[in-house]
């Protein structure tokens, strides 16, 4: 016999997780007690928030499910903006969280707060465990569902009392849950319909989404391109999916996208959705867009196939596995007049080589920081400009490019960095954020010090939140209201408490050298960018 406390250990090494973050309490107390007899490492996060930005991009570099856990009340409550992160961005989590004992449950207790309703909107699916002996099924079933299907976050609440009960543990070996079965194989005669239209089009684009990641299918997808000859397009998410250099990528369409991929969508008479929600952030003008092409949509989730955009060939089904049954039946569109026309555009597209004296031009920043790491480098971008400049600038090859984009959380790109490095331990690993966002998360140096985690950071410092002062500047008349944040903050002298060596720049000419003596660091390092507050996103 053991306490279920004991077995929540076991179950998750039954599921082979090495890490987990969190952060602890009474509730989750006698968990936390079993898990220090774990060899299993836990990461003390500064703030529950953090332990699932962590959580977030362990995942997504480890491609499986990670844990975070909280303990009751406020410390849960801190949890909900990264599991809505994780919920929009498809990310496989669990999350573990305390909760008063069964017999106070309801009754406003000390530190109570009902997340599993909390959670509700956002959450893939969530338990309440009354029943002691259900525990193994349970963890079973959310490591399940959280990476099945459409991956996303599940959470386990665990009350006290249910934590200290005995039982006779074991683990189940499968799971079988009513009513969820996740379609994998995609319908042949829609496979078949959808290599004809790409052997017909005469403007065809792809475009990938985050969801070529999530199944994993990277490779498929550039064959896929080869063999067809059909130019790409990437949102936001996708980037990364196909190398860069690739001269059939024309890179990220939507809103802060560039000129040849947002020509591509509205032009084409062929758009093939692959793992892409087409959100207003992708596509702007949907039914612009629907108009005079026929739009072809591949996706694991059969809710979001026609949510935003009409779809003449829906697809449903696991990406991977459709796009190796595709790439059998697709023949070369030799669309040459087409794939010009796109070049013209994107040889237009002209970074902004302007330097102000005593500051950094972040686009050229990003083109060096592009150069100056390993080609299979990963690069976390937060939210706000600092998300634009790295997404448009910073060429990604053979690495990855992680940042939040359906919600578009701040804060999110030091901790998502540090899970991911832990992931991974010899790619190298680079958060890049604003100064907005890094006071956000400034907390998470006290981690990435204390673990030695080599995170190496990049603070774009212009004293504003960037991009809301540039949207007053546009929209309200420059009426420039709460976005100033001051020049209070010594950025490298706050990593240097943190025992963080650090520099900061205002020459574009230190750039270079200041790139590579970061990446040869052995441990975290910060560099501290400069850039004039009229900095323009795009």
């Amino acid at each position: 016999m053991i306490t279920v406390a004991q077995a929540m250990v076991k179950c998750l090494e039954e599921e082979q997780t090495s890490v987990v973050f969190g952060y602890p309490g009474a509730a989750i107390g006698a968990f936390y007690d079993a898990l220090s007899h774990s060899e299993i490492q836990h990461i003390l996060v500064r703030h529950e928030q953090m332990a699932a930005h962590a959580a977030s991009g362990y995942a997504r570099m480890s491609e499986r499910p990670a844990v975070c856990i909280a303990t009751s009340g406020p410390g849960a409550l801190n949890l909900i903006t990264g599991i809505a992160t994780a919920y929009m961005d498809s990310v496989p989590m669990v999350v573990i969280t305390g909760q008063v004992s069964c017999d106070i449950l309801g009754s406003d207790g000390f530190q109570e707060a009902d997340i599993t309703g909390a959670v509700e909107p956002f959450i893939k699916y969530s338990y309440i465990v009354k029943d002691p002996d259900s525990i193994g099924r349970i963890f079973k079933e959310a490591f399940y569902l959280a990476a099945s299907g459409r991956p996303g976050p599940v959470l386990i609440d665990v009350p006290m009392d249910i934590q200290t009960q005995k039982i006779q543990f074991s683990y189940p070996e499968t799971v079988n849950i009513r009513g969820y079965k996740p379609t994998i194989k995609g319908h042949p005669g829609q496979i078949k319909r959808v290599a004809i239209a790409m052997r017909n089009a005469k403007c065809p684009v792809i475009c990938a989404g985050g969801g070529v990641f999530t199944a994993k299918a990277q490779a498929e997808l550039s064959e896929l391109i080869e063999k067809t000859n059909i130019p790409l397009v990437t949102t936001m998410m996708g980037i990364g999916a196909v190398n860069c250099d690739n001269p059939l990528n024309f890179g990220m369409l939507g809103m802060h996208g560039v000129p040849a991929a947002n020509h591509a969508v509205q032009k084409a008479d062929l758009l093939i959705l692959i793992g892409a929600r087409a959100s207003d952030r992708s596509v702007m003008a949907p039914k612009i867009v629907e108009k005079h092409k026929k739009v072809v949509h591949i996706d694991i989730d059969p809710a979001e196939i026609g949510k935003n955009l009409a779809v003449d060939i829906p697809l449903v089904g696991d990406i991977k596995a459709i796009l190796q049954e595709l790439n059998q039946k697709v023949t070369r569109n030799e669309c040459t007049e087409w794939q010009e026309e796109l070049r013209e555009f994107k040889n237009r597209t002209r970074t902004d080589r302007t330097v102000r004296e005593g500051y950094i031009n972040p686009k050229l920043f990003m083109n060096l920081l592009s150069t100056e790491t390993d080609p299979n480098a990963l690069v976390v971008a937060d939210v706000g400009q600092n998300q634009i400049w790295t997404a448009n600038h910073c060429g990604i090859h053979n690495g990855r490019f992680m940042t939040s984009g359906g919600m578009g959380t701040m804060g999110y790109s030091i901790p998502a960095a540090e899970g991911a490095k832990l992931a991974d331990p010899k790619r190298q690993v680079v958060s890049v954020c604003g100064d907005g966002s890094f006071q956000m998360q400034m907390m998470e140096l006290g981690t990435i010090s204390y673990y030695h985690i080599n995170v190496k950071m990049v603070v774009m410092n212009n004293n504003y939140l960037g991009m809301v002062k540039e949207l007053q500047d546009k929209h309200y008349a420059g009426n420039e209201t709460a976005v100033h944040l001051g020049d209070v903050l010594n950025i490298c002298k706050l990593a240097q408490a943190y025992g963080i060596p650090s520099k900061r720049l205002t020459d574009m000419s230190e750039c270079k050298n200041a790139i590579a003596e970061m990446m040869e660091h052995d441990g975290p390092y910060l560099l501290e960018c400069m850039v004039s507050p009229d900095e323009s996103t795009l």
